[in-house]
Protein backbone atom coordinates (compact mmCIF):
# COMPACT_ATOMS: atom_id res chain seq x y z
CA UNK A 1 0.00 0.00 0.00
CA UNK A 2 1.00 3.55 -0.85
CA UNK A 3 1.96 6.08 1.73
CA UNK A 4 0.05 9.32 0.83
CA UNK A 5 2.33 12.25 2.48
CA UNK A 6 0.98 14.09 5.11
CA UNK A 7 0.02 17.52 4.87
CA UNK A 8 2.84 18.98 7.43
CA UNK A 9 4.72 21.80 5.96
CA UNK A 10 7.51 22.01 4.33
CA UNK A 11 8.70 18.34 3.58
CA UNK A 12 12.26 16.61 5.38
CA UNK A 13 14.32 18.79 2.65
CA UNK A 14 11.37 21.44 1.60
CA UNK A 15 13.22 25.31 1.96
CA UNK A 16 11.19 28.62 1.55
CA UNK A 17 14.30 31.06 0.52
CA UNK A 18 13.99 34.55 -0.86
CA UNK A 19 15.77 35.19 -4.47
CA UNK A 20 17.21 38.33 -5.03
CA UNK A 21 16.06 38.38 -8.55
CA UNK A 22 12.60 37.61 -8.13
CA UNK A 23 10.26 35.60 -9.58
CA UNK A 24 7.93 36.58 -12.51
CA UNK A 25 4.12 36.15 -12.24
CA UNK A 26 1.76 35.20 -14.79
CA UNK A 27 -1.76 37.08 -14.61
CA UNK A 28 -4.27 34.64 -13.91
CA UNK A 29 -7.74 34.18 -15.62
CA UNK A 30 -10.87 35.34 -14.11
CA UNK A 31 -12.15 32.30 -11.69
CA UNK A 32 -8.05 30.84 -11.46
CA UNK A 33 -7.35 32.35 -8.28
CA UNK A 34 -5.56 30.21 -5.24
CA UNK A 35 -9.41 30.59 -3.21
CA UNK A 36 -10.93 28.72 -6.81
CA UNK A 37 -8.37 26.17 -7.03
CA UNK A 38 -8.90 25.06 -3.16
CA UNK A 39 -12.79 24.65 -3.85
CA UNK A 40 -11.78 22.97 -7.27
CA UNK A 41 -9.78 20.41 -5.04
CA UNK A 42 -12.80 20.20 -2.47
CA UNK A 43 -15.87 19.74 -4.92
CA UNK A 44 -14.96 15.37 -5.63
CA UNK A 45 -13.52 16.16 -9.04
CA UNK A 46 -11.19 13.28 -10.02
CA UNK A 47 -8.07 15.58 -10.69
CA UNK A 48 -5.69 12.72 -11.45
CA UNK A 49 -8.11 10.91 -14.18
CA UNK A 50 -7.02 7.36 -11.89
CA UNK A 51 -10.84 7.25 -10.14
CA UNK A 52 -9.06 7.21 -6.57
CA UNK A 53 -6.67 4.80 -7.11
CA UNK A 54 -2.92 5.39 -6.47
CA UNK A 55 -0.25 3.80 -8.28
CA UNK A 56 3.70 2.92 -7.85
CA UNK A 57 5.23 5.20 -11.41
CA UNK A 58 8.13 3.99 -13.20
CA UNK A 59 10.66 6.22 -15.01
CA UNK A 60 9.61 5.39 -18.09
CA UNK A 61 5.62 5.70 -16.82
CA UNK A 62 6.51 9.01 -15.89
CA UNK A 63 8.30 9.83 -18.89
CA UNK A 64 5.19 9.53 -21.13
CA UNK A 65 2.80 11.91 -19.41
CA UNK A 66 4.78 15.36 -20.59
CA UNK A 67 2.40 17.20 -21.90
CA UNK A 68 -0.13 19.95 -20.82
CA UNK A 69 -2.95 18.25 -20.92
CA UNK A 70 -1.08 15.03 -19.22
CA UNK A 71 1.16 16.28 -17.24
CA UNK A 72 2.82 14.64 -14.33
CA UNK A 73 5.79 15.95 -11.93
CA UNK A 74 7.97 14.15 -9.44
CA UNK A 75 8.26 16.24 -6.34
CA UNK A 76 10.68 13.91 -3.84
CA UNK A 77 9.62 10.41 -4.81
CA UNK A 78 5.88 11.32 -5.28
CA UNK A 79 4.24 11.75 -8.85
CA UNK A 80 1.52 14.50 -9.26
CA UNK A 81 -0.96 15.21 -12.21
CA UNK A 82 -0.21 19.11 -12.45
CA UNK A 83 -2.60 19.42 -15.63
CA UNK A 84 -5.90 20.39 -13.33
CA UNK A 85 -3.40 22.91 -11.80
CA UNK A 86 -1.97 24.37 -14.98
CA UNK A 87 -4.35 27.62 -15.31
CA UNK A 88 -4.15 28.87 -11.72
CA UNK A 89 -0.06 28.06 -11.16
CA UNK A 90 0.72 32.04 -10.63
CA UNK A 91 4.55 31.27 -12.70
CA UNK A 92 2.70 30.11 -15.15
CA UNK A 93 1.83 26.93 -17.49
CA UNK A 94 5.68 27.54 -19.49
CA UNK A 95 7.40 27.04 -15.76
CA UNK A 96 5.10 23.68 -14.86
CA UNK A 97 5.91 22.01 -18.19
CA UNK A 98 9.51 22.38 -17.73
CA UNK A 99 9.54 19.40 -15.21
CA UNK A 100 7.04 17.73 -17.25
CA UNK A 101 7.25 13.81 -16.94
CA UNK A 102 10.36 14.15 -15.12
CA UNK A 103 11.69 14.86 -11.26
CA UNK A 104 10.84 18.31 -10.45
CA UNK A 105 12.32 18.64 -6.99
CA UNK A 106 15.15 20.87 -8.03
CA UNK A 107 13.00 23.86 -10.12
CA UNK A 108 10.48 23.41 -6.75
CA UNK A 109 13.28 24.27 -4.20
CA UNK A 110 14.51 27.14 -6.97
CA UNK A 111 11.37 28.93 -7.70
CA UNK A 112 7.95 27.70 -5.58
CA UNK A 113 9.04 27.69 -1.90
CA UNK A 114 6.34 29.46 -1.03
CA UNK A 115 3.79 26.28 -2.03
CA UNK A 116 3.21 23.51 0.35
CA UNK A 117 2.65 21.17 -2.39
CA UNK A 118 1.57 18.27 0.05
CA UNK A 119 -1.35 19.48 0.76
CA UNK A 120 -2.34 21.77 -2.21
CA UNK A 121 -2.05 18.88 -4.93
CA UNK A 122 -3.35 16.28 -2.86
CA UNK A 123 -6.27 15.38 -4.53
CA UNK A 124 -3.42 15.43 -7.59
CA UNK A 125 -1.10 12.81 -6.24
CA UNK A 126 -1.05 9.73 -8.82
CA UNK A 127 1.26 7.88 -6.37
CA UNK A 128 5.08 7.18 -5.63
CA UNK A 129 8.09 6.63 -8.05
CA UNK A 130 8.44 2.74 -7.92
CA UNK A 131 12.45 3.61 -7.43
CA UNK A 132 13.09 4.58 -4.01
CA UNK A 133 14.53 7.85 -3.71
CA UNK A 134 17.68 8.44 -1.97
CA UNK A 135 17.49 10.20 0.93
CA UNK A 136 20.21 12.28 3.53
CA UNK A 137 22.13 9.95 6.32
CA UNK A 138 19.11 9.33 8.90
CA UNK A 139 20.56 10.57 12.37
CA UNK A 140 18.27 8.21 14.53
CA UNK A 141 20.90 5.24 14.26
CA UNK A 142 23.03 7.56 16.74
CA UNK A 143 21.75 6.43 19.85
CA UNK A 144 24.61 7.63 22.15
CA UNK A 145 23.86 9.10 24.88
CA UNK A 146 24.64 13.21 25.48
CA UNK A 147 27.28 13.44 28.34
CA UNK A 148 29.31 16.02 28.17
CA UNK A 149 31.61 17.43 25.16
CA UNK A 150 30.95 15.38 22.05
CA UNK A 151 33.09 13.92 18.88
CA UNK A 152 33.46 16.95 16.46
CA UNK A 153 30.36 17.56 14.27
CA UNK A 154 28.71 15.87 11.83
CA UNK A 155 29.86 17.37 8.79
CA UNK A 156 30.16 16.50 5.50
CA UNK A 157 33.27 17.08 3.18
CA UNK A 158 32.15 19.52 1.15
CA UNK A 159 30.79 21.74 3.93
CA UNK A 160 33.60 21.75 6.07
CA UNK A 161 35.98 22.50 3.09
CA UNK A 162 33.83 25.67 2.15
CA UNK A 163 32.00 26.58 5.72
CA UNK A 164 32.90 27.73 8.39
CA UNK A 165 34.76 25.98 11.41
CA UNK A 166 32.57 23.71 12.83
CA UNK A 167 31.02 24.29 16.24
CA UNK A 168 31.01 22.01 19.73
CA UNK A 169 29.36 21.97 22.49
CA UNK A 170 29.11 21.03 26.11
CA UNK A 171 26.85 21.13 29.25
CA UNK A 172 27.11 21.43 32.51
CA UNK A 173 24.44 21.57 35.80
CA UNK A 174 23.78 22.91 39.44
CA UNK A 175 20.41 21.59 41.22
CA UNK A 176 18.37 24.16 39.96
CA UNK A 177 19.39 24.90 36.49
CA UNK A 178 21.10 23.19 33.02
CA UNK A 179 23.52 25.14 30.86
CA UNK A 180 24.03 23.94 27.42
CA UNK A 181 27.14 25.97 25.73
CA UNK A 182 27.72 26.50 22.14
CA UNK A 183 31.44 27.36 21.01
CA UNK A 184 31.10 28.72 17.80
CA UNK A 185 34.29 29.95 16.95
CA UNK A 186 32.81 33.13 15.52
CA UNK A 187 32.95 36.70 16.25
CA UNK A 188 30.08 37.89 14.91
CA UNK A 189 27.68 35.84 16.81
CA UNK A 190 24.43 37.62 18.70
CA UNK A 191 21.21 36.70 19.71
CA UNK A 192 19.57 37.34 16.62
CA UNK A 193 21.64 34.29 15.53
CA UNK A 194 20.46 32.12 17.97
CA UNK A 195 16.81 30.34 17.38
CA UNK A 196 16.08 28.15 20.48
CA UNK A 197 12.78 26.17 20.81
CA UNK A 198 11.69 23.75 24.09
CA UNK A 199 8.61 21.77 22.98
CA UNK A 200 7.14 18.36 25.10
CA UNK A 201 10.13 16.75 26.07
CA UNK A 202 12.83 18.13 23.03
CA UNK A 203 14.97 20.93 22.68
CA UNK A 204 16.04 22.39 19.47
CA UNK A 205 18.91 25.16 19.54
CA UNK A 206 19.67 26.91 15.72
CA UNK A 207 22.52 28.93 15.27
CA UNK A 208 22.85 30.70 11.95
CA UNK A 209 26.69 30.85 11.15
CA UNK A 210 26.87 32.93 7.39
CA UNK A 211 25.00 30.66 5.28
CA UNK A 212 24.77 27.62 7.66
CA UNK A 213 23.46 26.40 11.05
CA UNK A 214 24.69 24.53 13.80
CA UNK A 215 21.94 22.48 15.22
CA UNK A 216 21.21 20.89 18.88
CA UNK A 217 18.83 18.72 18.59
CA UNK A 218 18.24 16.53 22.07
CA UNK A 219 15.11 14.60 23.27
CA UNK A 220 15.90 15.59 26.85
CA UNK A 221 16.27 13.42 29.81
CA UNK A 222 14.12 15.42 32.24
CA UNK A 223 11.69 17.95 32.55
CA UNK A 224 12.38 21.47 32.31
CA UNK A 225 10.07 24.33 32.88
CA UNK A 226 8.90 26.16 29.71
CA UNK A 227 11.16 29.68 29.99
CA UNK A 228 14.56 29.48 29.60
CA UNK A 229 17.34 32.20 28.78
CA UNK A 230 19.93 32.65 26.29
CA UNK A 231 23.17 34.87 26.58
CA UNK A 232 25.38 35.71 24.21
CA UNK A 233 29.15 36.61 24.63
CA UNK A 234 29.90 38.08 21.32
CA UNK A 235 33.88 38.62 21.23
CA UNK A 236 34.60 34.86 21.62
CA UNK A 237 31.14 33.65 20.37
CA UNK A 238 30.21 31.49 22.89
CA UNK A 239 26.59 31.11 23.69
CA UNK A 240 24.71 30.11 26.78
CA UNK A 241 21.77 28.25 26.97
CA UNK A 242 20.03 28.02 30.34
CA UNK A 243 17.28 25.52 31.15
CA UNK A 244 15.66 25.74 34.64
CA UNK A 245 15.01 21.74 36.19
CA UNK A 246 11.63 21.29 37.17
CA UNK A 247 12.67 19.12 39.80
CA UNK A 248 16.03 19.48 41.81
CA UNK A 249 17.60 15.76 40.76
CA UNK A 250 20.96 15.65 39.25
CA UNK A 251 21.11 14.41 35.35
CA UNK A 252 23.62 11.92 34.55
CA UNK A 253 22.91 12.68 31.06
CA UNK A 254 21.50 15.57 28.32
CA UNK A 255 19.14 13.36 26.80
CA UNK A 256 19.05 11.58 23.36
CA UNK A 257 20.15 12.64 19.61
CA UNK A 258 17.25 13.84 17.32
CA UNK A 259 18.03 14.44 13.95
CA UNK A 260 20.72 16.16 12.83
CA UNK A 261 21.93 16.45 16.39
CA UNK A 262 25.19 18.51 16.56
CA UNK A 263 25.40 19.13 12.47
CA UNK A 264 27.23 21.93 10.66
CA UNK A 265 24.55 22.40 7.68
CA UNK A 266 24.11 24.60 4.73
CA UNK A 267 21.01 27.00 6.24
CA UNK A 268 19.05 26.38 3.03
CA UNK A 269 18.91 22.58 3.43
CA UNK A 270 17.72 22.92 7.44
CA UNK A 271 13.98 22.98 6.22
CA UNK A 272 11.58 25.91 8.37
CA UNK A 273 10.21 25.19 11.93
CA UNK A 274 7.32 26.81 12.76
CA UNK A 275 6.25 27.52 16.17
CA UNK A 276 2.59 28.60 17.24
CA UNK A 277 2.27 32.48 18.25
CA UNK A 278 -0.53 33.97 19.61
CA UNK A 279 -2.29 37.14 18.05
CA UNK A 280 -2.43 39.59 21.21
CA UNK A 281 -4.00 42.76 19.16
CA UNK A 282 -4.85 44.30 15.79
CA UNK A 283 -5.18 47.67 15.12
CA UNK A 284 -5.54 49.74 11.85
CA UNK A 285 -2.97 52.11 10.51
CA UNK A 286 -4.77 52.99 6.92
CA UNK A 287 -7.97 52.02 5.43
CA UNK A 288 -6.64 48.44 4.64
CA UNK A 289 -3.93 48.03 6.60
CA UNK A 290 -3.56 46.55 10.27
CA UNK A 291 -0.77 46.06 12.77
CA UNK A 292 -0.47 42.50 14.07
CA UNK A 293 1.17 42.00 17.32
CA UNK A 294 1.90 37.93 18.26
CA UNK A 295 3.29 36.83 21.12
CA UNK A 296 5.96 34.43 20.62
CA UNK A 297 5.73 31.18 23.30
CA UNK A 298 7.40 31.22 26.46
CA UNK A 299 9.32 28.18 25.81
CA UNK A 300 10.85 29.92 22.28
CA UNK A 301 14.33 32.37 21.85
CA UNK A 302 13.16 34.55 18.45
CA UNK A 303 14.96 37.75 17.08
CA UNK A 304 14.45 38.14 13.85
CA UNK A 305 17.01 40.59 12.54
CA UNK A 306 16.74 43.58 10.02
CA UNK A 307 15.74 42.68 6.42
CA UNK A 308 15.05 38.99 7.11
CA UNK A 309 11.41 37.79 7.13
CA UNK A 310 9.38 34.91 8.45
CA UNK A 311 6.67 32.77 7.18
CA UNK A 312 2.58 32.03 8.41
CA UNK A 313 0.99 28.80 8.04
CA UNK A 314 -2.98 28.78 8.60
CA UNK A 315 -4.61 25.85 7.37
CA UNK A 316 -7.92 27.02 5.00
CA UNK A 317 -10.71 24.78 4.55
CA UNK A 318 -8.30 22.07 5.22
CA UNK A 319 -5.60 23.06 2.88
CA UNK A 320 -2.24 24.52 4.58
CA UNK A 321 -1.09 27.98 3.07
CA UNK A 322 2.15 29.86 3.72
CA UNK A 323 2.67 33.39 3.04
CA UNK A 324 5.87 35.60 3.85
CA UNK A 325 5.76 38.46 5.89
CA UNK A 326 8.16 40.90 7.37
CA UNK A 327 8.46 41.86 10.99
CA UNK A 328 8.36 45.45 12.01
CA UNK A 329 8.37 47.70 15.16
CA UNK A 330 5.46 48.55 16.66
CA UNK A 331 6.47 52.22 16.23
CA UNK A 332 9.44 54.09 14.45
CA UNK A 333 9.99 55.88 17.55
CA UNK A 334 9.72 52.51 19.82
CA UNK A 335 13.45 53.55 21.03
CA UNK A 336 11.48 56.80 22.92
CA UNK A 337 9.03 55.58 24.52
CA UNK A 338 8.37 53.15 27.63
CA UNK A 339 8.24 49.87 26.63
CA UNK A 340 4.66 48.79 27.18
CA UNK A 341 5.56 44.76 26.46
CA UNK A 342 8.76 43.29 26.55
CA UNK A 343 10.07 43.54 23.09
CA UNK A 344 11.87 40.12 22.83
CA UNK A 345 8.87 38.11 22.75
CA UNK A 346 6.26 39.97 21.15
CA UNK A 347 6.44 40.27 17.01
CA UNK A 348 4.75 43.58 14.94
CA UNK A 349 3.38 43.05 11.40
CA UNK A 350 2.13 45.45 9.12
CA UNK A 351 -0.53 43.31 6.56
CA UNK A 352 -2.77 44.85 4.02
CA UNK A 353 -5.93 43.05 4.08
CA UNK A 354 -7.22 42.15 0.41
CA UNK A 355 -10.99 42.49 0.19
CA UNK A 356 -10.90 39.75 -2.48
CA UNK A 357 -10.41 36.64 0.70
CA UNK A 358 -7.98 34.91 1.05
CA UNK A 359 -4.65 34.27 3.39
CA UNK A 360 -4.97 38.19 4.51
CA UNK A 361 -8.77 37.77 5.01
CA UNK A 362 -8.21 34.93 6.94
CA UNK A 363 -5.86 36.73 9.05
CA UNK A 364 -8.02 39.72 9.79
CA UNK A 365 -10.98 36.92 11.15
CA UNK A 366 -8.76 35.27 13.46
CA UNK A 367 -10.00 36.59 16.95
CA UNK A 368 -7.71 38.17 20.10
CA UNK A 369 -6.10 34.74 21.67
CA UNK A 370 -6.06 32.63 18.45
CA UNK A 371 -2.97 31.35 17.29
CA UNK A 372 -0.83 31.36 13.33
CA UNK A 373 2.35 29.57 13.05
CA UNK A 374 5.41 31.19 12.38
CA UNK A 375 8.39 29.86 11.21
CA UNK A 376 11.97 30.61 11.35
CA UNK A 377 13.57 33.83 9.77
CA UNK A 378 14.22 33.65 6.39
CA UNK A 379 16.21 35.50 3.65
CA UNK A 380 19.17 36.65 1.42
CA UNK A 381 19.85 40.09 3.60
CA UNK A 382 23.45 40.78 5.08
CA UNK A 383 23.36 43.47 7.72
CA UNK A 384 27.55 42.86 6.63
CA UNK A 385 26.28 44.92 3.83
CA UNK A 386 25.80 48.00 6.20
CA UNK A 387 29.72 47.88 6.99
CA UNK A 388 31.18 51.69 6.07
CA UNK A 389 27.97 52.51 4.27
CA UNK A 390 27.41 56.29 3.70
CA UNK A 391 24.02 56.73 1.64
CA UNK A 392 21.19 54.54 1.78
CA UNK A 393 18.38 54.99 -0.60
CA UNK A 394 15.10 53.02 0.11
CA UNK A 395 12.63 52.64 -2.69
CA UNK A 396 9.62 51.10 -1.15
CA UNK A 397 5.44 50.64 -3.16
CA UNK A 398 2.75 50.26 -0.60
CA UNK A 399 3.15 47.06 2.13
CA UNK A 400 6.71 46.87 0.71
CA UNK A 401 7.60 49.76 3.67
CA UNK A 402 7.93 46.89 5.49
CA UNK A 403 11.35 45.83 5.37
CA UNK A 404 12.42 49.13 5.32
CA UNK A 405 11.25 49.76 8.87
CA UNK A 406 13.96 47.99 10.60
CA UNK A 407 16.30 48.33 7.91
CA UNK A 408 16.01 52.55 8.04
CA UNK A 409 15.79 51.97 12.02
CA UNK A 410 19.36 50.00 12.36
CA UNK A 411 20.88 52.02 9.78
CA UNK A 412 20.03 55.12 11.60
CA UNK A 413 21.01 53.84 15.39
CA UNK A 414 23.72 50.99 14.55
CA UNK A 415 25.98 52.98 11.04
CA UNK A 416 28.28 55.44 12.61
CA UNK A 417 29.53 55.92 8.87
CA UNK A 418 26.52 56.80 8.00
CA UNK A 419 25.70 60.18 6.07
CA UNK A 420 22.05 60.13 4.80
CA UNK A 421 19.36 57.74 4.23
CA UNK A 422 16.60 58.76 1.48
CA UNK A 423 13.07 56.96 1.56
CA UNK A 424 10.79 57.21 -1.59
CA UNK A 425 7.57 55.97 -0.86
CA UNK A 426 5.04 55.06 -3.83
CA UNK A 427 1.37 54.85 -3.02
CA UNK A 428 -2.15 55.12 -4.73
CA UNK A 429 -3.65 57.87 -2.76
CA UNK A 430 -2.55 60.08 0.44
CA UNK A 431 -4.65 57.56 2.55
CA UNK A 432 -2.36 54.53 1.59
CA UNK A 433 0.32 56.10 2.72
CA UNK A 434 1.43 53.58 5.94
CA UNK A 435 2.83 55.44 9.34
CA UNK A 436 2.98 58.99 7.15
CA UNK A 437 3.13 61.19 10.43
CA UNK A 438 5.64 59.00 11.82
CA UNK A 439 7.93 59.38 9.11
CA UNK A 440 7.59 63.00 8.27
CA UNK A 441 8.08 63.19 12.40
CA UNK A 442 11.25 61.06 11.35
CA UNK A 443 12.32 63.28 8.69
CA UNK A 444 12.23 66.96 10.99
CA UNK A 445 14.00 64.56 14.24
CA UNK A 446 16.75 63.87 12.30
CA UNK A 447 18.50 65.69 9.55
CA UNK A 448 19.87 62.26 8.06
CA UNK A 449 16.46 60.88 6.73
CA UNK A 450 15.20 62.84 3.85
CA UNK A 451 11.28 61.78 2.71
CA UNK A 452 9.91 61.63 -0.49
CA UNK A 453 5.95 60.51 -1.26
CA UNK A 454 5.04 59.59 -4.95
CA UNK A 455 1.28 59.01 -5.58
CA UNK A 456 -0.09 57.56 -8.74
CA UNK A 457 -3.99 58.39 -8.35
CA UNK A 458 -3.72 61.93 -6.21
CA UNK A 459 -6.69 64.50 -5.51
CA UNK A 460 -5.99 68.07 -7.18
CA UNK A 461 -4.83 69.13 -3.83
CA UNK A 462 -1.85 66.91 -3.73
CA UNK A 463 1.16 69.40 -4.09
CA UNK A 464 4.48 66.56 -4.16
CA UNK A 465 5.47 63.96 -6.89
CA UNK A 466 3.05 61.83 -9.08
CA UNK A 467 3.10 59.12 -11.31
CA UNK A 468 4.93 55.65 -11.27
CA UNK A 469 8.71 54.51 -10.88
CA UNK A 470 10.68 55.83 -13.57
CA UNK A 471 13.97 56.89 -14.93
CA UNK A 472 13.25 60.81 -14.50
CA UNK A 473 11.94 60.16 -10.66
CA UNK A 474 14.85 57.82 -9.86
CA UNK A 475 17.38 59.90 -11.64
CA UNK A 476 16.79 62.60 -9.23
CA UNK A 477 16.77 60.85 -6.54
CA UNK A 478 19.60 58.73 -6.56
CA UNK A 479 22.54 61.23 -6.36
CA UNK A 480 25.85 60.22 -7.97
CA UNK A 481 28.31 60.26 -5.91
CA UNK A 482 31.67 58.42 -5.02
CA UNK A 483 30.67 57.34 -1.31
CA UNK A 484 29.33 54.05 -0.62
CA UNK A 485 25.67 53.40 -1.45
CA UNK A 486 23.17 50.66 -0.94
CA UNK A 487 20.03 50.85 -2.66
CA UNK A 488 16.72 49.05 -1.13
CA UNK A 489 14.04 48.41 -3.44
CA UNK A 490 9.78 46.35 -1.86
CA UNK A 491 6.97 46.42 -3.49
CA UNK A 492 4.42 44.47 -5.82
CA UNK A 493 6.25 41.87 -8.39
CA UNK A 494 5.79 44.64 -11.69
CA UNK A 495 7.00 47.64 -9.10
CA UNK A 496 10.57 45.65 -8.13
CA UNK A 497 11.02 44.18 -11.65
CA UNK A 498 10.39 47.52 -13.00
CA UNK A 499 12.79 49.38 -10.49
CA UNK A 500 15.53 46.95 -10.77
CA UNK A 501 15.40 47.24 -14.44
CA UNK A 502 15.55 50.90 -14.22
CA UNK A 503 18.27 50.86 -11.48
CA UNK A 504 20.76 48.39 -13.96
CA UNK A 505 19.64 50.65 -16.92
CA UNK A 506 21.42 53.83 -14.91
CA UNK A 507 24.25 51.70 -14.15
CA UNK A 508 24.52 50.88 -10.69
CA UNK A 509 25.76 47.65 -9.77
CA UNK A 510 24.36 44.58 -8.41
CA UNK A 511 26.25 44.86 -5.21
CA UNK A 512 24.80 48.19 -4.87
CA UNK A 513 20.93 46.85 -5.08
CA UNK A 514 19.22 44.51 -2.96
CA UNK A 515 15.58 43.83 -3.65
CA UNK A 516 13.67 42.15 -1.04
CA UNK A 517 11.29 39.72 -3.02
CA UNK A 518 9.57 36.30 -1.81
Amino acid sequence: MLNVPSQSFPGPSSQQRVSSGGRSKVPLKQGRSLMDWIRLTKSGKDLTGLKGRLIEVTEEELKKHNKKDDCWICIRGFVYNVSPYMEYHPGGEEELMSAAGSDGTDLFDQVHRWVNYESMLKECLVGRMAVKPAFPKDYHEEKRLLNGMLPKSQVTDPVAKEGPSSPSYDWFQTDALVTIVIYTKQKDINLDSVIADHRDDSFRAETVIKDYSYLIHIALSHEIQEDFSVRVVENVGKIEIVLKKKENTSWKCLGHPLENHNSLIPKKDTGLYYRKCQLISKEDVTHDTKLFCLMLPPSTHLQVPAGLHVYFKLTITGTEIVKPYTPVSDSLFSEFKEPVLPNNKYIYFLIKISSAGGFTLELDHLQIGDYVSVSNPEGNFKISQFRELEDLFLLAAGTGFTPMVKVLSYALTNIPSLRKVKLMFFNKTEDDIIWRSQLEKLAFKDKRFDLEFVLSAPTSEWNDKRGNISPALLSEFLERSLDTKLICICGPMPFTEQGMKLLHDLNFSKDEIHSFTA
